[in-house]
């Protein structure tokens, strides 16, 4: 017999199939059996398919015939955690239309909570038949189901004991992006049966270092149910970084050594445990399913026409994204799914806060980008969500796409122009000191407006996306052979600088050089206004061969190598968050605008050339400015304000004559990037040069606040 006239198994008889009811969406656990609950507007008849725990069987099809509105709901008695299922749509098949119903496509629950075995990537995955003249208006009939993963039901009760989410104020925040795998794979001090797991990421060996760094917050790489695209598993890749989503509520199994949702849990409970956030870079704007020559998987086959922007009459995909698709955020049920997944994730799983990849497609309207859009407006007066952390990439390849400092309070924002700005000033480029000055300062030009802080850039050197800070001072071109596109992939313009030769070398200056660089441009980070972040590696000198777009390299590119670390520049960074964390002049909440103190009628901020001088018009528009020196003071919050002050100098010029600002009496030198083993000794500075090519700090010797910096 075939599935569709199957009697229900025997396990099944004597229990209830009842109608359910519409709430909550997906699979949950009801004391007597399982609800399920999916939406389709335009679907004409859906069936819930149960299969034995591994998958592989298919043992009946159940019709869903209740349906409130759009919500399509079953209750099937006896039924526990690890049942697992799946769907399949009945409707019309009219591309034209923008439907592409095909009941013979298995489909994954859009609210699964766990998948089942792992996509096998095969022709009769597609709706229409690969190699018909009529391409994708043809129709296929062939079953999907072995080639699907499945949904499985979840019981997502943890002991939490007493976690508490630490809560880290937005400006002590110091964020360290990493991947779970790549963190971990090569750790030699990590159990190997953990090695590239949850688990792994969170084990002591990992939060010692971060502890160590002084890091607040861990940004994890997508770690949502994601496929592998088939042209990289057929030049035998992976999707890597995972910015293809399968599933939006269940956890990517292959991080996973048991498969099950305790261990993601777990995880978050030992950061917590250890005082540090955790955030997830989440990609809510488009799906693995790719444009209409792609994988009927889940939405498409529930309705296309419902979760895609489509265009051209529905026949082809809106692409803001450059992935195929774009999921349609306009649609009250679409968004539903996004905010559902959103509170998942905080509620039953304790994430601290999401990234959210390509962000301006989630605040496009129909008349373009729009800060008060249905996305933002439904995220910020949610109770659970606007308390967490929410940063935005702040551009997609749409129409009027790139929208750095455009986004709402609370986002913060991943700013570009820092990345740029800072690399071109170290690179040497002429012109680039008003540029660096308004970094420092958090690009109060884009974020200081609407009420928003300080602390609004995310400021960052290096991400994944990228070179990483070892490649960025060895390579002046990208290397990304191995991915397979003949090296056209990945960005054009990197800002990078090879310091004299291409890629690894034995020569002592031009190592000495490229430490410096690396050095400064890590102090840079750390003394700007805002929130800073690291990525993974960065501090013990990893190489990717000069790939900046290492996101099929599952492998040793990309898999950090702790064996070879560059234990100095680990303790260099852990010196900069440090010095970070006993300075609160470096990260204020409110921006500074040189206004005058009434405690001491100075201003926050005081702009200087190295011999003292302040800097004219035409100053800011010599391009032999080259060494730009900084006097900061907090701005009064509720009261007086302290009259510590910071002096900073960033030179990426010739050594030059220095004379300390005569607003205090004393000045100590805190750091050196040309001395990196220097330790400040509580003494009054006596230094007159800034050496070439290097960063300073130093600090008011008088009324300063208690502690020593380190």
């Amino acid at each position: 017999m075939t599935p569709q006239t199957a009697p229900p198994p025997a396990w099944l008889s004597g229990h209830a199939v009842g109608p359910g009811r519409p709430w909550p969406m997906g699979a949950s656990l009801t004391g007597d059996g399982v609800n399920f609950a999916v939406f389709s507007a335009n679907a004409e008849r859906i069936e819930l398919c149960l299969f034995t725990h591994d998958g592989r069987k298919e043992l009946c099809r159940l019709p869903i015939v209740e349906r409130e509105g759009d919500i399509w709901h079953i209750h099937v008695g006896g039924l526990t955690p690890g049942a697992v299922y799946g769907y399949r749509a009945h409707g019309p098949y009219a591309p034209e239309q923008g439907h592409r119903f095909n009941p013979h496509k298995l489909l994954l629950d859009p609210y699964a909570r766990a998948l089942e075995g792992r996509l096998k990537w095969s022709d009769a995955l597609m709706g229409y038949r690969i190699g018909s003249p009529r391409g994708d208006l043809s129709y296929d009939s062939r079953d999907s189901a072995f080639a699907v993963p499945k949904a499985v039901v979840v019981d997502p009760s943890f002991s939490w004991g007493n976690d508490q989410p630490p809560r880290i104020p937005r400006t002590d925040t110091v964020i360290y992006e990493a991947h779970v795998k790549s963190m971990t794979e090569l750790h030699p001090h990590v159990d190997k049966g953990l090695r590239g797991t949850y688990l792994g990421l969170a084990s002591d060996p990992v939060i010692e270092h971060l502890h160590r760094l002084g890091i607040t917050a861990i940004e994890l790489l997508p770690v949502h149910a994601f496929v592998d695209d088939r042209f990289l598993v057929a030049r035998g890749l992976r999707n890597h970084w995972g910015y293809n989503t399968l599933g939006f509520f269940a956890p990517e199994p292959r991080y996973m050594s048991k498969g099950a949702l305790w261990e993601f849990q777990t995880m978050v409970r030992r950061f917590h445990a250890a005082g540090i956030e955790v955030i997830l870079d989440v990609v809510y704007n488009h799906s693995a399913e790719g444009d209409e020559w792609g994988p009927t998987l889940s939405f498409r086959g529930l309705d296309n026409a419902s979760y895609y922007r489509l265009c051209d009459g529905g026949r082809h995909y809106v692409n803001d994204t450059g992935t195929g698709n774009t999921l349609n955020l306009t649609h009250p049920m679409v968004l539903r799914m996004v905010m559902d997944s959103l509170r998942y994730w905080v509620e039953e799983v304790h994430v601290d806060g999401f990234r959210f990849d390509l962000a301006t497609v989630l605040g496009r309207e129909a008349q373009g980008f729009d800060p008060n859009g249905g996305f933002f407006d439904a995220i910020r007066q949610d109770p659970v969500l606007s308390r967490v952390k929410l940063i935005a990439e702040p551009w997609d390849i749409g129409p009027g796409g790139y929208q750095l400092g455009a986004y709402p309070h609370p986002f913060h924002e991943w700013n570009d122009r820092f990345r740029d700005g800072v690399r071109r000033f170290w690179k040497g480029d002429a012109g680039l000191t008003p540029d660096l000055s308004a970094r420092i300062l958090g690009s109060a030009e884009r974020f200081d407006h609407s009420g928003r802080a300080a602390s609004s850039s995310v400021n960052f050197v290096t991400s994944h996306d990228g070179f990483t800070l070892e490649d960025l001072v060895s390579y002046t071109v990208r290397r990304n052979f191995a991915n397979g596109e003949e090296n056209r992939d990945g960005h054009h313009e990197s800002h990078s600088d090879n310091l004299g030769v291409e890629g690894p070398t034995k020569d002592p200056k031009v190592l000495a050089a490229r430490a410096l660089r690396k050095r400064n441009l890590l102090a840079t980070l750390m003394f700007s206004q805002g929130v800073p972040m690291l990525l993974a590696g960065d501090e013990i000198g990893h190489s990717q061969g000069g790939n900046n777009n290492a996101y099929a390299q599952d492998n040793e590119t990309s898999w950090l190598d702790w064996a070879r670390a560059d234990r100095a520049l680990t303790d260099f960074v852990a010196r900069l968050v440090a010095l970070r964390r006993a300075l609160p002049i470096l990260r204020q909440r409110r921006f500074l605008h040189a206004r005058k103190r009434q405690c001491d009628g100075l201003p926050d901020v005081i702009w200087h050339h190295p011999d003292g001088h302040t800097p004219q018009s035409g100053d800011w528009h010599d391009p032999a400015f080259r060494c730009l020196c900084v006097e900061l003071r907090m701005q009064a919050e509720g009261g007086d304000p302290k009259p510590d002050a910071v002096f900073a100098v960033f030179n990426t010029g010739a050594a030059a004559a220095l004379r300390l600002p005569g607003t205090v009496p004393a000045w100590e030198l805190l750091l050196d990037t040309t001395r990196p083993e220097f330790l400040p000794d509580g003494t009054a500075s006596t230094l007159r040069e800034v050496p070439a090519q290097s960063v300073l700090l130093f600090r008011s010797l008088t009324g300063t606040s208690k502690g020593d910096p380190p």
